[in-house]
């Protein structure tokens, strides 16, 4: 007999068999790995052919508030501090409303007022401490309300850095298909154009508080144009004022909107003014011609080979 059998199976019908194998394998193997992951964080890989392996979700969202999922997180981080702080102001303020003298309305209302007043540095008058507890905790809220208000300011230098930093990455981007000076001047109309809104609706902002004080505190129209202009400007004279309810309801409101908006409009004619510095800059650079001394300078280790991380320092 010989020692060497015939295969029991051809090799056209063994091709089959080891597709399938090797199918099955890596099917096991993948469903291995995705029992072992299941622990994991969730992850993008969505396995819908698989009936045994669960289906991975987007990751939700970090905010479960739905009015703040689309703002920045500086933004955020300042309106969640602002809340708390006109929380704890209206309930402590609220406390001590029997500690507060001058001209009263109503006690919720004339303790949002007072910690509006007190946080915007604008100070009336017209409600004043008048005992230790009060006036103790009028400078706790006094100094908390300025390192709220730094932290906006900070938050604003933080947004000009930002935005002066990635100019020159966009003109360098963008210029190869609209050239510099057509990218230079879009991005200049912009800024000027928000400029342009804001002080816009700071005007708004300023007739509807003239028109309402005239109305409904019965203030001649210079009065009321000069109680809107020192309270926009936090001057906060005191002479003239919110004195009603419905005048104080209104200026827990408008006092809020009016100052950010002036604000905001000095942050915007600041960026408009470091945008013209850094366009003349960037107007420079994209428009000269490099020199040998240029490249000469640029070999920092003095090896004769400028590499394009060294070029760019």
């Amino acid at each position: 007999m010989s020692n060497h059998s015939a295969p029991l199976l051809s090799r056209e019908q063994l091709d089959p068999i080891d597709k399938d194998l090797n199918q099955n394998s890596l099917t096991s193997s993948r469903k291995r790995r995705l029992r072992r992951c299941r622990s994991a964080p969730r992850g993008d890989c969505i396995y819908n052919n698989d009936e045994d392996v669960k289906t991975d979700e987007p990751p939700p969202h970090r905010s479960i508030i739905p009015m703040f999922r689309d703002l920045n997180p500086n933004l955020r981080e300042v309106i969640m501090f602002f809340i708390l702080y006109l929380t704890i102001g209206t309930l402590c303020f609220y406390i001590v409303r029997n500690q507060i003298s001058g001209h009263k309305t109503n006690g919720v209302l004339d303790a949002v007022y007072f910690c509006v007043v007190t946080m915007t540095t604008v100070g009336y008058g017209d409600l004043v401490p008048s005992s230790s507890t009060s006036r103790l905790l009028a400078c706790a809220f006094v100094f908390s309300g300025m390192v709220l208000v730094g932290h906006l300011l900070s938050r604003a230098a933080d947004y000009l850095v930002e935005r002066q930093e990635t100019l020159l990455a966009k003109a360098f981007d963008l210029h190869k298909t609209v050239g510099p000076r057509e990218f230079l001047k879009e991005l200049h109309n912009k800024l000027r154009h928000k400029c342009y809104v804001t002080f816009l609706v700071l005007v708004v902002l300023v007739l509807v508080g003239t028109i309402f004080l005239v109305m409904f505190e019965k203030m001649p129209v210079i009065e009321a144009f000069y109680c809107v202009c020192s309270t926009v400007t936090t001057l906060g004279y005191g002479d003239r004022s919110f004195n009603s309810g419905t005048g104080r309801l209104f200026a827990v409101f408008w006092i809020l909107t009016s100052t950010i908006c002036l604000a905001q409009f000095l942050l915007y004619v600041a960026e408009l003014n470091a945008e013209t510095k850094q366009r003349e800059l960037v107007k420079w650079v994209l428009t000269r011609r490099i020199t040998n001394n240029d490249l000469e300078a640029a070999d920092l280790d003095g090896d004769g080979v400028i590499s394009c991380g060294v070029y760019i320092i």
